[in-house]
């Protein structure tokens, strides 16, 4: 076969490696996924489909521990990330009570405007969806077109939204305060203060909260900027909401 006559017609299809077969199963089942073979014996094999692509899992390696999180994993790319996200913690209420939020298996957060978000399997393995026109390049450090505090608040971006690292993120900020917080605008201020709120109320970490929510109200602002930090007050109810349901 040559390349001329090599056609675009490819499907890859993952295969991760799998702790535990009925678990796993149960999970994605849970999510709405279908079996579509299973078996344990003479060796590990799972496959499962949902919408128009197939996870299939494997015998996992002798020295695998799904607690570091890093088993295997891919990524989805869609259109639209926001209704994946959607149906997968609706069928979470609807089989579970609750969003599993926390430990393993689990559902990372998804703010509004995001471009993905990852589903954690009980083997540790990362399915990320994400959308097709994200950014296909990320600044670790924060974008070089931006100066100050704008800055360190993108670079807090990349890392709560990107790497899932909320407390990476949440240092930055508070180091970006300290350091800019004199001299930034006054936005930039509000928008890191709501930014500390979001991040400790993820990290279950209420001390702070209460005197950055009052220093955050003194800050004058036009009602545009009002409305861009209301947009990560916004963010940090739903995700008090979510966690609160979460423990019940």
């Amino acid at each position: 076969m040559t390349a001329s006559t090599i056609q675009a017609n490819e499907t890859t299809v993952p295969m991760m490696p799998c702790v535990a077969v009925e678990e796993t199963a149960e999970f994605f089942q849970a999510l709405g996924f279908k079996v579509t073979y299973k078996q344990t014996k003479p060796y590990i094999y799972l496959s499962l489909e949902w919408s128009g692509f197939e996870l299939h899992f494997r015998k996992p390696p002798k020295d695998l521990d799904p607690a570091e999180e890093n088993s295997g994993g891919c990524l989805v790319w869609v259109d639209a990330v926001a209704p994946y996200h959607a149906a997968f913690t609706q069928a979470m209420r609807e089989t579970y009570g609750k969003v599993l939020a926390t430990g393993r298996p689990r559902i990372t957060r998804f703010r509004a405007g995001a471009s993905r978000f990852t589903l954690i399997d009980p083997s540790g393995n990362q399915i990320a969806f994400i959308q097709r026109d994200e950014p296909k390049e990320l600044e670790y450090g924060g974008s070089q077109k931006l100066q100050g505090l704008a800055r360190v608040l993108d670079n807090a971006r990349i890392y709560r939204d990107f790497k899932y690292d909320d407390r990476a993120a949440f240092r930055a900020v508070k180091s970006g305060l300290r350091k800019h917080g004199a001299t930034a605008p006054a936005v930039e201020r509000a928008l890191a203060l709501a930014t500390l709120v979001e991040l400790a109320i993820g990290m279950d970490e209420r001390e702070g909260i209460e005197g950055w929510t009052t220093e955050l109200s003194a800050i004058r602002l036009t009602a545009d900027e009002r409305q861009r930090v209301e947009g990560e007050l916004r963010n940090a109810a739903d995700l008090r909401r979510w966690l609160t349901e979460d423990t019940r």
